[in-house]
């Protein structure tokens, strides 16, 4: 008898409703990756200004939605990389959960076609497979582990662990295995050191070595420059400004104070301004607007502003040596016609 679905509409319902608000917070958590959360929840007072953050908001949140109550375990055929890159490293010799056909019959004919519902429906009455499902029910992605190889196996070992206790209690060993294919339908032993596995300790090995140079170039600091939206600004005897939003991040285990200078050929023409240093705990950021600021004529040109490339040196002052790092910045200075 099919069950009654109908009598648990309400529920559903509401299943569905508490979802998707952990969905919503799920997508502002990864938006607040990328934006900081005092600006994030300004933006969606005004969403019409906002569009691309609302957009990104409102389309990660709709696709765990749909991941979870309508796509469900075809995530794992559809949308998952790791089957596919499963399917492609396989080969006939690698470790994966198995059904032995050999002892507990075929279920399934060549076309993938279910022939077998029954134990009396196995063609040979030594077969060992007692069609109890239990390998089935099991099964996260809802396969039948009978039917061979598929996509959609994540080799959890679940149906390995099902059929075991099947099987242990009428004295037989399981009839799916954590074995390999030619050990199943060749009988023959599973080769552990081949061309493949050679291939990829090497590739394994050289992820690790990248990391490890990577690692090694870490900054001691980390510093983001965010010109403002007001590309200059003319003041009296033709003093010209930019500003910038700085944010300092403090990755030591100790408090340290911080000072920028800027180097190069303009290192003389320049003064920093509304800038002396800052000083931050361990693990903190802190944002700071810094003005840059010059009384040089750096550029004749009448017809445009020009971009003006300038390298800044951030440093600890406690170790300037070590807690450094180095950022390109733009400095935009006006066409003559905008100067006294």
């Amino acid at each position: 008898k099919e069950p009654d679905y109908k009598k648990y509409a309400g529920k559903r319902i509401l299943a569905i409703l508490i979802w998707s608000v952990l969905a919503l917070i799920a997508a502002a958590d990864f938006v607040w990756y990328f934006v900081p959360p005092e600006d994030f929840f300004q933006y969606i007072q005004n969403p019409s200004e906002h569009g691309i953050v609302i957009g990104i908001l409102f389309g990660i949140a709709g696709f765990l939605i749909y991941d979870i109550v309508f796509l469900k375990e075809d995530f794992c055929i559809y949308v998952c990389p790791y089957s596919r890159v499963q399917s492609v490293l396989y080969d006939d010799e690698t470790f994966q959960a198995i059904y032995d056909p050999h002892r507990g019959g075929k279920i399934y004919d060549d076309n993938k076609e279910k022939i077998v519902f029954k134990q009396k429906d196995l063609a040979d009455e030594n077969n060992e497979c007692t069609t109890c499902q239990h390998c089935v029910t099991v099964c996260p992605t809802h396969i039948d582990i009978r039917k061979g190889t598929q996509l959609e196996c994540i080799n959890c070992l679940e149906c390995v662990d099902a059929c075991t206790t099947v099987m242990g209690k009428l004295g037989k060993e399981s009839l799916v295995q954590w074995t390999s294919i030619n050990k199943i339908h060749k009988d023959k032993p599973t080769k552990l050191l081949r061309k493949t596995t050679y291939m990829y300790g090497v590739a394994i090995l050289a992820i690790f070595v990248m990391l490890f140079v990577m690692g090694g170039e870490k900054e001691n600091m980390l510093l983001n420059i965010n010109k403002t939206t007001q590309l200059y600004k003319v003041k009296a005897d033709n003093e010209v400004t930019n500003s910038y939003y700085m944010l300092f991040q403090n990755t030591q285990a100790k408090k340290h104070t911080f000072k920028i200078e800027i180097m190069g050929e303009y290192a003389n023409k320049f003064k920093i301004k509304r800038f002396k240093s800052v000083t931050i705990n361990p693990k903190k950021l802190v944002k700071e607007l810094v003005i840059l600021s010059t009384k040089e004529k750096l550029v004749d040109d009448n017809t445009k502003d020009t971009p003006i490339k300038l390298m800044l040196k951030a440093y600890a002052v406690d170790d300037p040596k070590k807690i450094v790092v180095f950022r390109e910045m733009t400095f935009f200075y006006p066409r003559a016609d905008k100067l006294k």
